[in-house]
């Protein structure tokens, strides 16, 4: 059995949940507590020597890290149905939105980031939330201009079918929500969101579907 090392907060981790539920593969879950340093332990390490979630333990027992790299070693693998189009020049759209969030949000605004910026830089909660919000909108901002001008788009990111480009963008919204970002100037994104949430494999990775939420 495939077995996922994770958190249920987890950005890269949630990503990694839709694509396997997108692609109805079965999994194991091992929760992997991020605000009691667990990622740090050497039992886990021995998975990823990074510290971070998620890690993919596959059926004959080789680690996969990264979950960009899992999601396009699950599309490698069980290509339909698809996370990235054919064509190449619409896959490099995909993956430009998809690296969008994961390369340029979600590396900002990871919990050891905030966690640096209070413990060792003294930054107070009001200078966290705003860099958190900065950064989030200024992507937000790019991604809205790009999902609305680009003829590729669709019901979701790309076209009419879920890609891996939503994959990362649901889990980011997420946590945009959670830190009660404003997303009114945003309503393409805000649309493709809500399409993304009536599918049940986005429903069944939602964060608060996973054995380890609290």
């Amino acid at each position: 059995m495939t077995t996922l090392y994770g958190y249920f907060r987890s950005s890269a981790a949630y990503r990694v949940r839709i694509a396997l539920n997108l692609k109805d593969l079965e999994y194991d879950q091992v929760p992997v507590n991020l605000v009691k340093g667990e990622q740090r332990s050497e039992t886990f390490r021995a998975h990823n020597p990074q510290g971070l979630v998620p890690a993919l333990v596959t059926d004959d027992g080789t680690t996969l890290t990264q979950s960009l790299a899992i999601c396009e070693y699950l599309e490698e693998l069980h290509p339909s149905p698809a996370l990235l189009p054919l064509e190449p020049a619409e896959r490099a759209r995909v993956r430009a939105l998809a690296q969008l969030v994961a390369s340029e949000i979600h590396p900002l605004n990871n919990l050891r980031v905030l966690k640096y910026l209070v413990h060792e830089l003294k930054v107070d909660d009001e200078a966290k939330l705003a860099w958190y919000r900065h950064w989030v909108t200024t992507g937000f901002d790019a991604l809205e201009a790009m999902l609305s001008r680009e003829a590729g788009s669709g019901d979701f990111c790309h076209g009419d079918a879920p890609t891996l480009a939503d994959v990362c963008l649901v889990p980011q919204v997420f946590n945009a929500e959670r830190f009660e970002c404003d997303l009114s100037a945003h309503p393409r994104i805000r649309r493709i969101v809500a399409n993304c949430r009536a599918l049940d494999a986005f429903q069944q990775a939602a964060p608060s579907e996973q054995p380890d939420a609290s």
